[in-house]
């Protein structure tokens, strides 16, 4: 359950993420309103997870969840680079957050 949990707060923290761009400085309402729900609700669920899961295992894939999921968004809605550093630079992240979950024990 715990790992469910961390895969809801990671999807979270992705749409937390993406919504800040929309926001603009919390001026516009309901960007500013996805951005609060999202933004507590992905802490909410990483709390939750940490309960039956190692903390800095929680954290780092968390976090590596966020990251991957916000750089591919923003290639693909925000034309951002593509080019194959970044690209290899975000599957050493993924094979990072794969080798966490393979290695912990429950």
């Amino acid at each position: 359950m715990g790992w469910l949990l961390l895969f809801a707060a990671g999807c979270s923290e992705i749409v937390f993420a993406i919504s800040l761009k929309y926001n603009d400085g919390f001026t516009k309402l309901w960007p500013s309103v996805v951005t609060g729900v999202s933004g507590a609700g992905s802490f909410y669920l990483l709390m939750l997870a940490i309960r039956t899961l190692p903390l800095g295992t929680a954290y780092a894939v968390w976090t590596g969840m966020g990251a991957v999921g916000v750089a591919i968004i923003g290639i693909f809605l925000f034309k951002e680079s593509a080019d194959w550093f970044r690209l290899a630079s975000i599957l050493l992240i993924i094979v990072g957050i794969v080798g966490l979950k393979l290695t912990h024990v429950e």
